[in-house]
């Protein structure tokens, strides 16, 4: 077992990734104090993982709120059936609420855990790679609106992470090369040896090697922990943590939540941003070769949808958290292994990316 830590004071918290953890009913219990606890999860992972979970906490008074599977459900519905589980079982605020699921369940469960009754703890148990990378770590939760994917929440660290890399080997291939686009923005933004690493051994990480999964969890854990230790509430260094998200946000709202996964349109978004830095004269093409190549090899999309417009894009885009008085900002690429901070983009070469790009 691997163990990390996220270094937040008194906010603090582990991240444990390894095989079989859901049998050790210990790592989940030593972080609970209250006597109630709740489940979140989805109609798809209920039935994998949810009566394991059961077992390993038999010994509180145990709920489960199971909804539907999709990102068309992180929204505020989803977030009211919880609240109403929460509330018609009279939990208390020492009540300790699991997400166990991907990055929807872990978005929603952490986004009610730091509003009921002003916050109560909760324990986030990843069951996609995309949630064990990224999504889990960090403390940002959120709901979607129909006008803009993630624009309400708050930020709740969790009390762990729990990463059972024997999870992963139900994951759907799609699902799976979906958590890779996570993987390889941390290479793209500050750990280019990590880049290499992965331009080595994507064929085995494809192939389903578990101890190089392994690493690469934990690799990419570590850099999400010590940005975030860094900067918690997103005020500088924390936000090259979204490379290609303003894009991809850009490409689920105009293709529809759930229609793109999320890694699948932040994989796009990784494109349109390295076409853009190349543009600037920063990004060579050798390197933006090498990002497509990587992409493509981790059987991510690298072009636009066909469907949406630079119209759409633009009006997408104008709705993002790193905007400022209707400036858009976006994190660009120095080179391979350093982002810059969000930063204002020449609106003629943001279309001109737009337009050849979408083309490809």
């Amino acid at each position: 077992m691997r163990h990390l830590e996220v270094a937040l004071g008194e906010r603090s918290y582990p991240i444990y990734i390894g095989r079989n953890l859901l049998d050790d009913p210990e790592i989940i219990t030593r972080h609970i104090t209250s006597r109630q606890v709740m489940i979140v999860t989805n109609e798809t992972v209920s039935p994998l993982y949810l009566r394991k979970l059961e077992v390993a906490l038999q010994k509180y008074s145990l709920e489960a709120c199971v909804l539907p599977d999709s990102e068309i459900h992180k929204s505020m519905d989803s977030a009211m059936k919880i609240f109403d589980v929460l509330l018609k079982c009279k939990m208390s605020r020492g009540t300790h609420i699991i997400a166990l699921g991907g990055g929807v369940i872990g978005d929603l469960t952490g986004f009610v855990a730091a509003c009921y009754q002003r916050g109560i703890p909760f324990i986030q148990i990843p069951t996609t790679l995309l949630a064990q990378v990224d999504s889990s770590v960090g403390g940002k939760t959120a709901v979607n609106h129909p006008l803009g994917k993630n624009m309400i929440g708050a930020f709740y660290q969790p009390k762990c992470v729990i990463a059972d890399t024997n999870t992963l080997l139900t994951l759907p291939e799609r699902e799976f090369s979906s958590g890779l686009a996570e993987v390889i923005k941390y290479g793209l933004i500050r750990d280019p040896e990590f880049f290499e690493w992965l331009e080595l051994n994507m064929d085995d990480l494809i192939n389903q090697d578990l101890d190089k999964i392994g690493f690469c969890i934990e690799r990419s854990c570590l850099n999400k922990a010590e940005v975030v230790s860094a900067d918690e509430r997103e005020s500088g260094i924390r936000a090259t943590l979204n490379l290609g998200h303003t894009f991809g946000h850009a490409v689920e709202i105009g293709m529809g939540y759930g229609e793109v996964l999320h890694g699948e349109a932040v994989a796009i978004g990784i494109c349109l941003a390295a076409d853009l830095s190349n543009r600037l004269g920063w990004l060579t093409d050798e390197d933006m070769a090498r990002i497509v190549d990587l992409l493509k090899r981790a059987r991510l999309p690298t072009t636009v949808p066909p469907t949406l417009g630079v119209n759409d894009f633009l009006e997408h885009m104008s709705i993002d958290k790193k905007n400022v008085e209707g400036q858009l900002r976006l994190i660009l690429l120095e080179k391979i292994g350093r982002a810059t901070l969000p930063m204002a983009v020449d609106q003629n070469q943001l279309v001109e990316t737009l337009t050849a790009y979408g083309n490809n």
